[in-house]
């Protein structure tokens, strides 16, 4: 169990710039998205942007395609909603504005948005796009000009125009400067990410997650080594 207390000076200093980018006030909401290569390539976007959390509602939650999402979906929460009207109402308690990916006469370019408020992006179903009750309970239809024939993007491409143009405006005004995440929340995001295994032993047991101090080390007492060491049995 002694290998794996720290994490390496480089991994750690990569894992604090990471969360030091990332923007809790900026996600997505993918309704009824369906297709695995779609639901990879959007959540790796979100990686390369700093969503720190995306929120989906599904009848069946499709699997990542590994190659797709190049491990960015163990960087980037996914929260659940049994529905849109309760997805909405959960942005809406954390002030966000929430925009929805809809051809409609009230649709403004989606370059004409404040990026720097707090922000949730509606992304509906590939084949018929979001749904009325989606449509109803969003603040503002937002759409990608088109000029040619066809007039639709692939919905992973729709993401990452709109999230780029997001940090686009966030980095000008200067958003990636200050971490915006609580140190609790990297915290937690620090263990997961820098000891993979022992945090599978924590889930299995339902053990607090540990402090990592400035060095990448683990920084807990015996008492819960002991515990990270006992069998399930010994723990009942």
């Amino acid at each position: 169990m002694s290998a794996e207390t720290y994490m390496s000076a480089e991994r750690y200093a990569r894992i604090r710039y990471f969360l030091s980018q990332r923007q809790p006030s900026l996600t997505l909401c993918l309704e009824q998205l369906h297709k695995p290569h779609n639901v990879s390539a959007i959540v790796r976007s979100c990686d390369a942007v700093g969503v720190y959390e995306v929120h989906a509602v599904w009848n069946e939650k499709p699997e990542f395609r590994k190659g797709t999402a190049m491990g960015s979906e163990n960087w980037v929460y996914t929260k659940e909603h049994s529905c849109i009207e309760d997805a909405v109402d959960h942005l809406k308690s954390q002030n966000m504005q929430v925009l929805v990916t809809n051809l409609s006469e009230n649709a403004v370019d989606f370059r004409e948005i404040d990026y720097t408020q707090p922000t949730a992006i509606i992304l509906g179903q590939e084949k018929h796009g979001a749904t009325q009750e989606a449509v109803a309970a969003a603040d503002q239809d937002i759409i990608i000009p088109m000029v040619g024939m066809v007039q639709s993007l692939n919905v992973s491409v729709a993401a990452a125009l709109i999230l780029y143009e997001a940090q686009r405006q966030r980095q000008l005004a200067g958003m990636y400067n200050t971490q915006q995440l609580t140190e609790q929340a990297c915290q937690k995001m620090l263990f997961e990410g820098g000891f993979p295994r022992l945090r599978e032993i924590c889930d299995r047991k339902g053990l607090p997650y540990p402090h990592i101090d400035s060095r990448g080390h683990i920084d807990e007492d015996v008492t819960w080594w002991k515990k990270i060491q006992l069998t399930d049995k010994n723990l009942q």
